[in-house]
């Protein structure tokens, strides 16, 4: 139906329709799926975000990995200070994208959009959205779908593997559809959507990957808490009226490149980056002898 953003926001203009509602109708023509059982999936889907959003905020015991444990419990008992520098809603959004990735470490169930690693961006964004506006459930599900727009074109002219394109291509990929589904939550056009989407993954272009003893927890979840930073900033910029000179499939383009340039120790290979500093190095001989 669509190779890349311009195609897709040409059909929005046509139809004039979101970006969601031509999702919609992809997953019909490609996996006759009606928008009942679509929306059912969804919902699922965005009922496991929430559960691993505050499973390590209500139960920090419980979902403890080898190296994280406790972040977001921290962050959530903070964001309820009065002097913070961020207050209450940016604190609380990175205290759930810390659970998330907690409740993985753990090996919890989590919904990986788009990886295990990045689990925690798109469900504290939403969350963050739903509680601070009460957005109701088609909203918050649209809003999925036009994330899942996002995540599909990075996934098709780029990447999402740390493998293959660094942190960018994980936490960046992320990130950028949170961005894109907070932007429309707020009533965005598709160009807004995209504008916002672009300078998320502006923001994180090169990022490497780099776990300490081979584990996705450190850095990721900071990562995690960062990057649903990075959405929030992003989506209100296009919101604002802030446009992205370069334009998202010129992006993607980037994203792709730039991962390609990144050397295989940069590559969540642990062979490089904070990976061998002289305490990772020691972290990863306690862990795996």
């Amino acid at each position: 139906m669509y190779r890349n953003a311009r195609e897709l926001m040409e059909q929005t203009r046509e139809n004039r329709c979101r970006i969601s509602d031509i999702v919609l109708r992809k997953e019909k023509e490609l996996f006759d799926k009606d928008p009942d059982t679509v929306y059912e999936e969804l919902r699922h889907i965005y009922s496991v975000m929430g559960q691993s959003a505050y499973g390590a905020i209500h139960d920090p015991d419980r979902f403890r990995g080898r190296l994280i444990g406790g972040d977001g419990r921290r962050m959530e008992d903070y964001s309820r200070q009065e002097a913070t520098y961020l207050g209450r809603v940016a604190n609380h959004a990175m205290a759930m994208a810390f659970s998330t990735s907690e409740v993985n470490a753990a090996m919890g169930r989590i919904c990986a959009a788009p990886t295990a690693g990045a689990s925690g961006i798109l469900p504290a964004a939403l969350l963050t959205a739903q509680e601070l506006f009460h957005h109701d459930e088609k909203a918050i599900l649209d809003a999925l779908l036009t994330a899942s727009a996002v995540g599909d074109l990075i996934a098709t002219g780029a990447s999402v593997s740390g493998a293959e394109g660094g942190c960018q291509a994980e936490t960046g990929t992320a990130a950028a559809m949170a961005a894109a589904a907070l932007v429309q939550l707020q009533g965005g056009s598709p160009e807004a959507v995209f504008h916002g989407a672009s300078i998320a993954i502006k923001n994180i272009l090169g990022l490497v990957c780099d776990p300490v003893a081979g584990l996705v927890e450190s850095p990721c979840a900071k990562r995690n808490a960062s990057g649903v930073m990075n959405a929030l900033i992003s989506a209100e910029m296009a919101l604002a009226g802030v446009e992205s000179l370069i334009p998202f499939d010129e992006m993607v383009a980037s994203m792709k490149r730039v991962g390609h340039q990144l050397p295989p120790a940069l590559r969540e290979t642990a062979l490089g980056g904070i990976a061998i500093t002289p305490t990772a190095l020691k972290l990863a001989k306690t862990i795996h002898g």
